[in-house]
């Protein structure tokens, strides 16, 4: 299952881990960079610029179920 992890570069604070969405569409001519950082900023952070949110593309095993959670700020 691939996986996106999105993270905010923040200035002061360093990058920051937002959450992560799991990828869901079938048609792969639909998944583009924007298409996935407005997907990003609708869920975790409406407000931020492009330039301040990107993301990591991962693939999770089957054995992996659950994603680890976001450290206290």
């Amino acid at each position: 299952m691939i996986v996106y992890k999105f993270y905010l570069r923040d200035a002061t604070k360093g990058d920051i881990f937002l959450g992560a969405l799991p990828e869901r569409r079938k048609n792969p001519q639909r998944i583009t960079i924007e298409s996935i950082i407005n997907w990003g900023r609708k869920y975790f952070c409406k407000n931020s610029k492009n330039e301040d949110i990107f993301f990591i593309t991962t693939v999770l095993e089957g054995s992996e179920k659950r994603y680890p959670a976001p450290p206290p700020p």
